[in-house]
């Protein structure tokens, strides 16, 4: 493994990507204390909530609500779906939005009901527009290595879909292990294949925990120079159209392995776990990952 990088940027995407996968709906007031939890923790990149309609993910239902309660900074974002959900996102405060697609075309019309061609050509409006008022976007492709449906997935379809994004003036793409199936081979050869023609600094990662192999193939990411990493505290989340799905990378197992390779990410581990016992108290289960963890940043 090359020498390792000084700090490490951790986008924490349990708010939303963790409690949208959730049967229990959480209530405003308990999203925000999580959320303010997490702030506490020292993350600095959260995404808070999506505008999704809430008829398809009611656990979102309030995300105008939650983002009003929070005091924003720029790198704190939303998913969008669509125009009316950016419409909506433009109701507030909030700066920084996310949109989402696939590399493999079975998950993606299973997951938005879409083709990708279909899903870039929603995105083009939504992307000029949030950058014309001032926002900066995001963007997710999931299934980037192994597709529950499809399988192995083509590295140029994710060098494709990835142009496409970055083209619309998305400022970073993170790549998704949806299913948790990848493996270091599998980080090497398409994160590898990207950065032949992509700066690292647009590419994060997105692992599930699966079969245990997501700190692994952050090994592998921070290998290949890749210096962002999506996680949730307490492992939360998963993917209701994505069968064996588990739940995402935890923050706390990312952490404590950054932790104890002296690379920086600016987390108390302390605080991070009282965050997600938190939720764990609130959704009255036990969490996927990271619940045991404690120590200091």
């Amino acid at each position: 493994m090359k020498p390792s990088p000084k700090s490490i940027k951790i986008v924490e995407v349990g708010p939303r990507d963790g409690l949208q996968n959730e049967k229990t709906i959480v209530s405003t007031a308990d999203k925000i204390t999580y959320i303010k939890k997490l702030i506490e923790s020292g993350l600095e990149n959260i995404e808070l909530t999506s505008f999704v309609n809430p008829k398809n993910i009611p656990q979102l239902f309030d995300a105008k609500e939650v983002i009003e309660a929070i005091d924003l900074k720029p790198t704190y974002s939303a998913l969008v779906p669509n125009i009316k959900g950016l419409e909506r996102a433009l109701e507030t405060k909030i700066k920084r939005i996310a949109i989402f697609t696939a590399a493999s075309e079975t998950f993606n019309k299973k997951n938005i009901n879409m083709t990708i061609e279909e899903s870039i050509k929603n995105y083009k409006p939504v992307v000029k527009l949030a950058l014309e008022k001032g926002l900066s976007v995001r963007g997710y492709i999931s299934t980037c290595f192994i597709c529950p449906f499809d399988g192995k997935v083509n590295k140029e379809k994710v060098l494709e879909v990835t142009n496409e994004l970055l083209n619309m003036g998305v400022d970073e793409v993170s790549i998704g292990d949806t299913i948790g199936s990848a493996l270091p081979n599998d980080i090497y050869e398409t994160v590898g294949f990207l950065l032949n023609t992509i700066p690292k600094e647009k590419i994060a990662l997105h692992f599930h925990d699966t079969y245990n192999n997501a700190l692994v193939n952050v090994a592998a990411g921070i290998d290949l120079g890749i210096t962002t990493f999506d996680s949730s505290s307490g492992g939360i989340g998963g993917c209701p159209y994505a069968p064996g799905a588990s739940g995402n990378l935890a923050t706390e197992d990312l952490v404590n392995f950054l932790n104890t390779v002296n690379v920086k990410s600016g987390v108390d581990l302390n605080k991070l776990t009282e965050a997600s016992m938190f939720m764990k108290s609130v959704l009255g289960r036990p969490l996927n990952r990271g619940d045991s963890c404690k120590g200091n940043s």
